[in-house]
């Protein structure tokens, strides 16, 4: 059983990844509960890869990475705010726009330079291995931030999952709250790119929360269950990519994507043995 925690037991950049990948997880899981309930799933792919001119220019201006991954974030939500308040598109419409625009505004930034092609790599895929400590602490102060604002904010919340009239009619201002929402979802893509990358940051908001919500009844439990999910996602993705040499980013990607629809086959099958048992005569 030596493999399964001998990667971790001396391999400090193993023992920061896995850290860092937890931390991950607990704002993934929160803020991911959130988009599957509240339908936020393609806002949340559009800022995902809407980072990316924000990421680029900054590091050809030698800034941090997470620097221009905030800027990216703040522009696509005041341009998906602005579009939809000055015209008659629709929300998805304006989220479409935007995401195109900067995507395409990213790869053109890329294109211009030669010396992108590591970098690329790193800021699609991201580059868990090689978090550093102080890394780390600004993911669990952004953690910690999440978490303490979905505490606050938790009743409004659930009200916007069942509709905006359901938060109105309760007092709370829909715009408002929505607009934390968002800003939540946001600050979990800045945070998350540098260790899973833009490419697949999405793929922790949703596939662990889609999971949990397969089977979990309250939103409590939803969190606690997507939050469960993405952190054995992150120790099995770490684990198949010492050993087989893999992207770790993906690697974690991919594990929590086939928990998924492992669970999604099991429940499946669990109603099909249930439709059958009731329809079986002899059935007591």
């Amino acid at each position: 059983m030596d493999f399964l925690v001998a990667p971790f037991a001396s391999n400090v950049f193993m023992q920061n990844a896995f850290v860092a990948g937890l931390l991950v997880s607990v704002a993934c899981g929160i803020v991911g509960t959130f988009v599957v309930l509240r339908g936020l799933a393609f806002i949340g792919d559009a800022l995902g890869h809407g980072v990316l001119p924000g990421v680029a220019i900054a590091v050809l201006l030698g800034l941090p990475g997470m620097v221009g991954a905030a800027g990216g974030a703040i522009v696509m939500i005041l341009g998906i705010s602005l579009v939809t308040r000055k015209s008659s598109l629709s929300s998805d419409t304006a989220i479409g726009l935007l995401f195109v625009a900067m995507l395409a505004l990213g790869v053109a930034i890329v294109s211009r330079s030669r010396s992108f092609s590591g970098d690329l790599v790193r800021i699609l895929f991201g580059e868990i291995l090689g978090i550093t400590a102080g890394e780390i602490l600004i993911q669990l102060a952004a953690t910690s931030a999440i978490a303490f604002l979905a505490a606050l904010c938790y009743r409004p919340f659930l009200l916007l999952c069942f509709g905006n009239e359901q938060a109105d009619a309760s007092g709370f201002s829909s715009r408002l709250f929505h607009g934390i929402m968002l800003g939540m979802i946001a600050l979990t893509v800045v945070v998350s790119f540098k260790t899973v990358g833009t490419l697949l940051v999405f793929g922790m908001l949703l596939a662990p929360a889609a999971s949990a919500a397969l089977f979990a009844r309250r939103i409590g439990g939803m969190i606690a269950g997507a939050t469960a999910i993405g952190a054995f996602s992150v120790y099995a993705g770490l684990l198949a990519s010492y050993w087989l040499d893999l992207a770790a980013g993906a690697s974690i990607t991919l594990v929590a994507s086939l928990i998924f629809f492992v669970l999604f086959s099991a429940r499946r099958l669990g109603e099909k043995g249930r439709a059958a048992s009731r329809e079986d005569p002899h059935h007591a």
